[in-house]
């Protein structure tokens, strides 16, 4: 399932919500042009970062007259530049994010892809440059990062046209861009993580040990965290698994421990690799959820 008008993934209460907050990168990111985040290039804004001597052509402006004080010489104050951050929103496009349960009638893949066209809609306010990669077991669709005004357009036209039919491969799809993306960014992953955890983890330790700083929405429907089915049911097997007719409540217990056991060791692993993780059910108000999320993040950043 995909929206038929691309702009409705950009929902403007949830935009209204989250337009005061920012998104800025935890780590040294390498820009090209003026922003937000820290970059390992030096220039003249607003973090100190060492002296150097004077030469004929400097900005008087930036010269330590304390320093000359005590030394008679000429030294020159540089600063870390602010620069803008380069993001890859990585959305799961396979089988299982077309599940839609009756009293949500929204599918995974839809709530997912408004999670990411909005926090591209408040990266790219940041002129910060934003790309998008639309997967299963492949790399289906690939827009390459810009911060161009039309680039929220585009990734909303190419996030409407998925094909929601093949199984997931999350864990080749996270060493694949740690591979392709040589410059350090922010890696955000859109998916209900169906794959094997052990897949994941390594996946997730390629993308730490290329340095780049990940956010992971784990979007899930309510059903899949409740097991509600009470009645003899036909279950659908999706990503190429069988269909099971079974009592629901027979299974429920082992369900729901199984379900539990995934979600700790994937938040374990988000945890060891300083990663933050957040699960989202599709029945939550989008702006409430983006919205703590990002207030949470600056908070711990201010600390």
């Amino acid at each position: 399932m995909a929206v038929e008008n691309p702009s409705e993934y950009l929902k403007p209460h949830v935009l209204a919500k989250i337009s005061r907050l920012e998104v800025r990168a935890r780590l040294i990111v390498e820009g090209f042009i003026s922003g937000l985040h820290r970059s390992p290039y030096h220039g003249y804004s607003v973090e100190f970062a060492e002296h150097r001597e004077y030469v004929p052509g400097d900005d008087i402006r930036h010269i330590d007259w304390k320093v000359f004080g005590r030394s008679d010489r000429f030294y020159i104050k540089q600063y870390e530049e602010e620069t803008n951050l380069r993001t890859h929103i990585l959305l799961d496009g396979s089988e299982s994010m077309s599940y839609v349960s009756e009293e949500t009638g929204l599918s995974k893949y839809d709530y997912g892809a408004m999670v990411g066209a909005s926090l591209a809609y408040l990266l790219l306010r940041q002129q910060d440059a934003v790309g998008l990669a639309v997967f299963d077991e492949t790399v289906r669709q690939y827009v390459s990062p810009r911060s161009a005004g039309t680039q929220l357009q585009t990734l909303c036209e190419v996030a409407s046209q998925p094909t929601l039919k093949a199984k997931t491969n999350i864990g080749t799809i996270l060493h694949e861009f740690a591979d392709r993306i040589t410059r350090k960014g922010l890696i955000v992953i859109i998916s209900d993580m169906f794959d094997e955890i052990e897949h994941i983890e390594r996946g997730l330790k390629h993308l730490r040990h290329r340095q780049h700083e990940v956010v992971l929405f784990h979007v899930l429907d309510r059903d899949e965290l409740t097991f509600p089915f009470a009645n003899m049911t036909l279950f659908e097997g999706l990503e190429g698994l069988e269909d099971v007719l079974a009592n629901p409540r027979q299974l429920r217990e082992g369900y729901l421990a199984e379900l539990e056991d995934f979600l700790e060791k994937l938040r374990r692993t988000c945890r060891n690799n300083r990663f933050d993780y957040v699960q989202i059910d599709t029945r939550d108000k989008l702006d409430v959820a983006l919205s703590t999320y990002l207030a949470k993040r600056a908070g711990s950043q201010r600390r």
